[in-house]
Formats: structure tokens, sequence, C-alpha cells
């Protein structure tokens, strides 16, 4: 049985993540900062004070990475951007240093990373894994913590960085947060509602984890997302359907979104189309490739 462990596993990906891999018959262990009382096996780490409890790497064979502080959670101040990018390049670094100390070294290290490496911006390029990274804070912070996953290749690990775009599940996220007001009747797109929204089926986001831990040739970085590119306002619409609520509410000015959110607006207003054609020439399928169909799937779920 391979050994799998998993840091920020009690997040939305992290949990169902454990409970898939657990049934396909793979040993899953967590990393977290608190003990966790739940069927899987955890150990504590402190990445201040760069401590990692003693066993967590022992007979490791496979390490997905998904901790780090939320893009969203809060509004960024100068203070919150540095926790951002230190809660990814921290973890990585204090990973990678007690791993490199290991006489049996992991097989693979498999990163979350975001779309948000190609920075906020609307246009009609669509951008593929041989873009440069950004130059604003999003690019920034994605650059940093890709760079930060790949040192592992340095001692001859096989590193991939999985680039998440909006991750769509019934148990939490960002979904949840954009039906509210849908729910009410009063579903309305965002900003001009011309910017792509890309977004991803969990369970899709779920299987490319998997593929990245028994395809050995995966290797490097590949976007996760939806092959199909919707606006907001086909967003909005469809979920507006989907849900059998009415759509007609104005949409949300732009201006009241940047003075409620700040700088961190540009998550909602901007969005560009990225390709998904390497994780699918890689022999991956998308089971949820449309919008349609991944919100039917959901709304079964009790959204």
């Amino acid at each position: 049985m391979k050994k799998i462990l998993i840091t920020g596993a009690t997040g939305l990906i992290g949990s169902e993540l454990s409970i898939y891999l657990s049934n396909r018959n793979f040993e899953v262990t967590h990393l977290t900062r608190k003990r966790t009382d739940n069927k899987f096996k955890s150990f504590t780490w402190n990445i201040e004070n760069n401590f990692i409890a003693k066993g967590a790497l022992d007979n490791v064979d496979y390490i997905i990475h998904l901790a780090g502080a939320g893009i969203a959670d809060k509004r960024w101040s100068e203070k919150r951007k540095q926790e951002i990018i230190e809660s990814r390049v921290k973890s990585s670094e204090l990973l990678f240093n007690s791993v490199n100390k290991l006489d049996r070294k992991p097989k693979a290290f498999i990163s979350a990373s975001a779309i948000g490496y190609y920075g906020a911006v609307t246009g009609n390029k669509v951008f593929t894994e041989e873009n440069p990274p950004a130059n604003d804070f999003l690019g920034t912070v994605c650059k940093l913590w890709e760079s930060s996953s790949k040192k592992f290749e340095s001692i001859g690990i096989r590193t991939v960085q999985l680039r998440l775009g909006v991750v769509l599940s019934s148990k939490g996220g960002a979904l949840k947060k954009m039906m509210l007001p849908t729910k009410f009747g009063l579903g309305s797109a965002l900003g001009s509602g011309k910017q792509f929204l890309l977004w991803v089926h969990i369970n899709d986001v779920i299987q490319i984890f998997e593929k990245s831990i028994i395809d050995n040739n995966l290797t490097g970085p590949y976007n996760v997302v939806s092959p199909s590119y919707t606006t907001y306002n086909d967003f909005s619409r469809i979920l507006a359907e989907v849900m059998n609520k009415p759509f007609f509410i104005p949409n949300v000015p732009s201006f009241l979104l940047k003075l409620v959110l700040g700088e961190m607006s540009q998550i909602i207003l901007e969005g560009s189309r990225i390709s998904s054609e390497k994780i699918i020439n890689a022999g991956y399928n998308f089971k949820y490739p449309t919008l349609n169909e991944a919100l039917k799937n959901l709304s079964r779920r009790k959204l």
C-alpha cells in the first residue's frame, strides 16, 4: 500500500481527496497545525518554528502539498499579502529541508498552485503553461509558490504543480457564496460580466491529483480548469437556470466591488481564457467539461 502525506488536508480539496485516495487503497496521513480527530492519522507541524513531528515523513511515497493561507479569506493589506506568500513558500521550504535529510525519499511532490500565475487580466489571449508569470501580486505569489516546490527536483523527486481554477463543490468554497444571492432571486454578474471565470468540478480536481500520483510521466505545471470557456455573465445565467431562479438583476458595478474588496476585487473583475490542453494531452478526460453538466451534477448533491 502506497503512503501519501497531505498538507492542508482539512480544506475543501484535502478533505475530499483524503477520502477518495483512502477508498482507492492508499494509506493517507495528514500534516496539520493541530492534531485532528478523524479516521486519518495526523502529525503536527509549525512552519514558524521549522518543526515537523517525528515520524510524519517516515516511508512516505508521495507528498501532496495543499497548505496555504486563503487568497480570498481577508482583505489584502500588506501584512496579509506577506502571510499569503510565506504560508506557501516557507511551508514548502520546511518540507524540502526535512525530506532532504531522509534516506528514503518520496517518489513525487505534488503541489497546488493557481491560475493566478497568469495574473489578473481580461483579453483575447489564451494562456498556456508556457507563458511567464504575471508581474502583479497573484502572479508573484504563484511564481514563488511553484519555485519553492521545484526545489524537490534537485534531489531527484518528480514534481507536479497543479494550477487550479475556481473549484466548484457542493460542500463549500466559492460556489456556496455565488449561490446565495441567486437563491433569493438576486443573481447577477459581477463587473462587466465579460471577464472569464475559470472553473473546475471538484471530481475532476480529485482525479487529476490521483493521476499526478500514479502517472510518472506527469511533471511540471498543468492548468486544472474546464476545457470550456465561461464568462461571468454566462456563469450567473446558467447558475440561475439550474437553480430555477430568475436572472434579471443588473450587474454589480465594478466600482462597488473595488470599494468593498479593495485590490482583492481583481480576482473576480478580471479573467482571461486558460488552456487545459496539456493535461488533456497527458491522457486526462474531464468528467464535467461544461458548466451546465457540472452544476446539474452538483445540484443533485443538495447545493
